[in-house]
């Protein structure tokens, strides 16, 4: 039962959120062999003020 854990800012559509979970459980399902139903994608959102690159919050870029 392969579990992906995917972490991103927040900001994201529905469809663009799909379209990335498909896409992981496709190419699981391609590599492992496994049955699309055994796989788990988890979407985290994180807040742009939450993530910092090169010291600055992404909130204030």
């Amino acid at each position: 039962m392969p579990v992906v854990t995917i972490e991103m800012a927040a900001g994201r559509t529905l469809d663009q959120k799909r379209r990335v979970v498909e896409e992981f459980t496709n190419t699981l399902v391609s590599v492992l062999g496994v049955d699309p139903a055994e796989i788990t994608v988890l979407v985290h959102e994180i807040g742009r003020d939450s993530i910092a690159k090169a010291g600055v919050l992404l909130s204030e870029r």
